[in-house]
């Protein structure tokens, strides 16, 4: 679609929504169209949805998961078991897994995996932060959930090599993810079992 036929607003509009991840511009287009047809109070709530988040939301001091204040509910709860951390490569990774309802501990979120060839190295990571927290926070187990890709599995190895020397206990979810598959993604019942088949390193 040539935008020049569009009211300039409206253009903008879709170029915007064209930025967010998994939007083309046929899609941004709908979404356009559909907010300019939503009502003004719609509209309205949406745009202080957004803004609240942005301004709101950030990530929890303590495992880097999305957080509202300092530390996340996750972190805040007294029923998690604090002597096991699970680390997973993104925020959303951490909500698949807590849908399987088989996990009770606390979380640790790299925010990516090492990827020498994008400049991603351990330091880029929260790498530094994760050793901190079993050296001084009494963690016994460690359970290395991160995506079965060759960047995920060279994460993984590096943790544990790292961890190693401390003496606690490191584990790696079972392969009931299929290799180059997300967990982001993952059924319930595929992640409860992956959780249960762990496996020491």
């Amino acid at each position: 679609m040539d935008r020049r036929l569009l009211p300039a607003p409206l253009a903008r509009l879709i170029e915007a929504l064209s930025l967010l991840p998994g939007i083309g511009e046929k899609s941004a287009t709908r979404l356009a169209v559909h907010i300019l047809r939503s009502s003004r109070e719609q509209v309205h709530a949406l745009a202080r949805a957004i803004v609240d988040t942005k301004d709101n939301v950030g990530f929890c001091r303590r495992c880097f998961s999305f957080s509202e204040g300092e530390v996340c509910a996750i972190c805040a709860s007294p029923e998690r078991d604090t002597t096991t951390v699970c680390v997973v490569e993104e925020p959303l990774e951490l909500l698949a897994i807590e849908r399987s309802g088989e996990y009770k501990g606390l979380y640790h979120v790299l925010h990516g995996v090492i990827s020498p060839l994008d400049g991603v190295g351990p330091k880029e990571l929260r790498i530094p932060t994760l050793i901190d927290r079993v050296r001084n926070e009494g963690v016994r187990e460690v359970i290395l959930a991160t995506n079965p890709t060759v960047e995920g599995e060279a994460t993984s190895h590096y943790i544990a090599e790292r961890l190693r020397p401390l003496g606690t206990k490191v584990s790696r979810i079972a392969h009931g993810v299929p290799v180059g598959g997300s967990i982001e993604y993952m059924d319930e019942v595929t992640l409860g079992r992956a959780l249960r088949d762990r496996r020491l390193l």
